[in-house]
């Protein structure tokens, strides 16, 4: 008899990482994903509204910089930036924390879908945004919020080691190890225990880094290419993602009805 595609040996890095049972390699698995996907959206972000939205530290920035020039509609629309960026990541402890509670298998797979929906409307909106000139403070609000809801989803699920959208901190993070490392070797003949590097989390942050990084010129490409179609093939891989658990769930009820 032939396995449902979402069965086959093939896909089981599908089914295992979004699944409600964490291990490190899934967690970094979906953390390098999360942040391929992130550094696509951020350039298609660009794109859209001149402006990268996976970041707050710039947003604040604005906010203070355009309130001491009184520009208050620009403070304004950074204000509603960083109001949807907490909703996004608001939204992904609901979803996460309801899961939890009332279906425990799928509850990382709800954020990771909701993302691709709202990447799919992204792509959807962005083809009129030349058209509407107000239509570009939505996308940025649309935008926060699913670097909100994704950097929220992988710091639930990886106990806050991963973020995605994150760069600076994880940047932060590669410098303090690397500075670890060089001490030490500088440092051998001290009688005194050697400072230990953690390898295993340089590796790590290495390679969602490397990912975001690779995300971003796929994206620059991608959304340069064909427009905002290139939401398609994103919100596909995050479907891919979070199926296998929609899926696998709707099956087992109906084996037991």
């Amino acid at each position: 008899m032939n396995q449902p595609l979402h069965r086959h040996p093939q896909f089981r890095i599908f089914r295992t990482v979004a699944a409600h049972a964490r291990t490190g390699p899934n967690d970094l698995l979906l953390g390098a994903l999360l942040a391929f996907v992130a550094g696509a959206t951020n350039a298609g972000g660009f794109l859209a509204i001149g402006q990268y939205t996976s970041h707050m530290s710039g947003v604040i920035s604005s906010v203070a910089d355009n309130l001491a020039l009184g520009l208050f509609t620009l403070v304004g629309v950074g204000l509603m930036m960083l109001m949807s960026f907490t909703a996004g990541a608001g939204s992904s402890a609901i979803l996460i924390n309801w899961g939890r509670r009332n279906a425990r298998r799928k509850q990382y797979a709800y954020p990771i879908a909701l993302e691709a929906v709202l990447l799919l409307n992204f792509g959807a909106i962005g083809s009129v945004i030349s058209h509407i000139p107000q239509a570009g403070v939505w996308v940025a609000a649309l935008l926060c919020f699913i670097m909100g809801l994704q950097n929220a989803t992988i710091t639930k699920i990886s106990g806050a080691r991963i973020r995605t959208t994150h760069m600076t901190g994880m940047v932060t993070d590669i410098g303090i190890e690397l500075g670890k490392l060089v001490y030490r070797l500088f440092d051998r003949q001290s009688l005194r225990p050697p400072v230990q590097p953690d390898m295993r989390k340089l590796r790590i942050l290495l390679r969602v880094v490397g990912m975001f990084l690779l995300g971003g010129l796929v994206g620059a490409l991608g959304f340069k290419h064909f427009g905002y179609g290139f939401c398609m093939p994103l919100a596909a891989l995050l479907l891919a993602l979070a199926s296998p658990q929609l899926l696998s769930a709707g099956n087992r009820r109906r084996k037991t009805a």
